[in-house]
């Protein structure tokens, strides 16, 4: 599990990556993670099979490595949970969900 402390100090570590997995209508209401990246758990699988190339064309920023730091997060927990065994099936070694997800973070920021 990510933490808030770990997930806030995402700006400043590039070889993490922190993905959103909520749907876009819901950053648009609520607003988005710093540093993050946002693909829609819908589309998550498809987004991490992508070659290379295509991904940093539709996401811009490189296809993590299978060992990269991966953090997960949603509203509440539960897509993130989902995103981070997901990504594990794919053969991510390093994916995790951030528990307190938008929720926690919204709480904290204020």
């Amino acid at each position: 599990m990510a933490t808030y402390e770990e997930v806030k100090d995402i700006p400043n570590h590039p070889e993490k990556y922190l993905f959103d997995v909520r749907n876009e209508s819901e950053l648009k209401e609520t607003g988005v993670l710093p540093a993050s990246i946002n693909i829609p758990l819908t589309e998550l699988e498809k987004a991490l099979n992508l070659p290379e190339k295509d991904f940093a064309q539709t996401y811009g920023r490189a296809k993590p490595a299978v060992d990269a730091v991966m953090i997960f997060s949603c509203k509440a927990g539960g897509r993130a949970a989902r995103a981070a065994n997901l990504a594990s099936t794919l053969g991510f070694t390093n994916a995790k969900a951030y528990a307190g997800s938008w929720t926690e973070w919204q709480a904290k920021q204020s």
